[in-house]
């Protein structure tokens, strides 16, 4: 295997999506998830592991990587009476300190290429006060803020950028989009007046991880369809 991605969070949506157009581009893939993973291709290396629990130091690696993706994410929608402290910090450990374990262990590896890239995930409420959102929010928010962090403090060899999206066509989000009526609703609130899809935010991901984007980190990219401006 050449010097592979690695994607964590990678069995459906766009984590999913990603793997298959790395791959689709000639790429390696270590594709990392909680479930087991159902992509089958030569280039792929799938390992099931939680990255909240598992250790990562218990698996074989290659010592270099060209780029990391961190997946893992939730959408918990409260009234911001009704969420428990202990929900923040469930929300917290995933969003965030999963992704500080991740590019704690990884970042020798991100090191040992020339400029390779990370790229987290956020969302559009991180930006945009919506209702319903103050954990998901906070959670991403400080996500975005380690980001740039990290784009300061690892510049120029790896550099770090953030896709913030509005709501996606993926399991995450199906009970937001379960009937025609949810889903119209959904696209209205949005200027090109639809939702998104797994393979929008797949291409965008693949372009910060690719070379083409080698002038670029720090950045926070909203692609939620015109929502977070229009």
């Amino acid at each position: 295997m050449e010097i592979p991605f690695v994607i964590l969070g990678a069995s459906t949506g766009i984590g999913a999506a990603l793997c298959k157009d790395l791959l689709a581009s000639g790429e390696s893939v270590i594709a990392l998830s909680r479930s087991k993973n159902d992509l089958l291709h030569p280039n792929l290396r799938t390992i099931q592991l939680d990255v909240l629990t598992d250790d990562f130091s218990s698996i074989e690696w290659p010592e270099a990587i060209k780029g990391l993706a961190y997946m893992p994410g939730n959408i918990r929608l409260k009234p911001f009476h009704r969420i428990k402290e202990e929900e923040f910090k469930e929300d917290f450990e995933l969003n965030v300190l999963g992704a500080v374990k991740a590019l704690q262990f990884f970042m020798p590896a991100l090191k040992a290429v020339q400029q390779s890239s990370v790229v987290l995930f956020s969302t559009v409420a991180a930006s945009k006060g919506m209702s319903f959102h103050a954990s998901t929010a906070s959670s991403k928010a400080a996500l975005e803020g380690l980001a740039l962090s990290l784009a300061a403090e690892w510049a120029p060899a790896v550099r770090v950028n953030v896709i913030a999206p509005s709501l996606t066509d993926t399991p995450l989000a199906t009970n937001l989009l379960s009937t025609d009526e949810k889903r119209q609703a959904s696209a209205a609130r949005h200027a090109l007046k639809r939702v998104g899809t797994a393979e929008d935010i797949a291409a965008m991901a693949r372009f910060l991880l690719m070379k083409d984007s080698s002038w670029m980190t720090g950045q926070v990219l909203h692609v939620d369809g015109g929502l977070s401006v229009i």
